[in-house]
């Protein structure tokens, strides 16, 4: 989960080579007005973007994704073509829009893609709406601050909206309110500071999770390794004991805004869990 600086820079590369999306629309949710598109045929599949990011910058994993499923991407609040409201940014507000989202467009059930601060927002959602969720796929994901990489928990306190100034054009391009860049450049570097210590309600979970690291990214491995350890993974096989529904895939030489763009990879690991296959092994 990369929620800042880093990927608002990655956002913008993305943007110069996104890929042509469908019409949108947009909803009333919870007091604003929600952009989202979809696309595809199949099972339902929700796509959440990273911080500073929004569908077209999720790049091609969207359209990937949709060869397979209907994919439902839409943007958080004050991202992308979704009006910032008067309400801080938090994952349990983020969370909350994406169960409400559901809602109106008529989706009960759904599973989930997220990625980076989306990845949260969806940790979030099945703590607190677990009826929402059916699988997640949790891209650069953590359940507390602790399990920042030690140069970024060191970078957080020396955020400031200057760092972002950069930025402002390509957000007024898309803004409802081209005027509010600075109310919500506030409250993502506040979303920085959130402690998230949610250990107790990961191990509650129910739904099935795949973690997606990269080796290099702004998680430690250490963290991933124990969120999966939560979640019931790291059981030797072979033994004659069942796996763990959820599962850990770790990215080569990747870092957390090389991650979105492996859409080849993402898809393959994806599309296995989804399905619940298994690689088979000698003794199978």
């Amino acid at each position: 989960m990369f929620r800042t600086a880093l990927l608002a820079a990655a956002a913008l590369v993305a943007a110069g080579s996104a890929l042509a999306q469908p019409a949108g629309d947009r909803v009333e949710v919870n007091g604003m007005q929600m952009y989202y598109e979809v696309s595809g045929e199949g099972e339902p599949i929700v796509v959440l973007h990273g911080g500073h990011m929004n569908i077209d910058t999720m790049g091609g994993i969207i359209p990937k994704l949709a060869e397979n499923h209907r994919v439902y991407a839409l943007e958080f609040q004050g991202h992308g073509r979704t009006e910032d409201i008067d309400r801080p940014i938090t994952y349990e507000n983020l969370a909350d829009d994406v169960a409400a989202f559901m809602e109106a467009v008529g989706l009960g059930k759904a599973d989930v893609f997220g990625y980076s601060m989306g990845a949260a927002a969806g940790l979030q959602l099945a703590i607190r709406h677990p009826e929402k969720v059916d699988q997640l796929v949790a891209a650069s994901v953590a359940y507390d601050i602790e399990g920042m990489h030690p140069d970024y928990k060191a970078f957080i306190p020396q955020m400031s909206p200057e760092m972002f100034a950069p930025f402002e054009a390509e957000w007024r391009k898309l803004a409802p309110n081209p005027d509010g860049f600075d109310a919500f450049i506030d409250k993502m570097i506040q979303l920085e500071h959130e402690p998230l210590q949610w250990e107790a309600q990961v191990k509650a979970l129910k739904a099935p999770v795949l973690i997606i690291t990269g080796d290099a990214d702004v998680t430690s491995l250490e963290h991933s390794v124990a969120l999966f350890r939560l979640l019931g993974g790291g059981v030797m096989g072979d033994m004659g004991k069942p796996l763990a529904a959820s599962r850990l895939a770790v990215l080569p030489a990747t870092s957390h805004t090389a991650i979105i763009g492996q859409v080849e990879v993402l898809s393959a690991f994806t599309e296995q869990f989804l399905k619940g296959e298994t690689p088979k092994g000698m003794f199978q």
